[in-house]
């Protein structure tokens, strides 16, 4: 509900995909196998404590370190960097507001 407030207000069209269709939903659906194979099939947890943590530290290692080839070899982070750099009027945040560390 709001989420759908929350668009309107900003003149953003929200469309849905077919949950767990790959035709539509291939990159969704890629990262949320990359997430399970890194984690919950690899991996047994004694509380959802443990299994947050270690998402949080994947996410974390996921955004901040590892290249992509689809970005042109940039992190998921400096990608975003590199777009605000052309474009800041696209953004209502500062990403570099978002790195994990002490400025948190």
């Amino acid at each position: 509900m709001r989420f759908d407030m929350i668009c309107e207000a900003n003149g953003i069209e929200r469309r849905l995909t077919k949950p767990n269709h790959p035709c539509t939903n291939g990159q969704v659906e890629e990262m949320n196998r990359t997430i399970k194979e890194a984690t919950v099939k690899r991996y047994h947890y004694d509380s959802h404590d443990q299994l947050r943590t270690h998402l949080t530290d994947f996410m974390g290692a996921n955004n901040f370190a590892r290249r992509l080839k689809t970005l042109s070899g940039l992190t998921p982070y400096e990608y975003i960097c590199k777009v605000r750099t052309s474009g800041p009027h696209r953004f209502t945040l500062n990403p570099s507001h978002q790195m994990p560390g002490l400025n948190n």
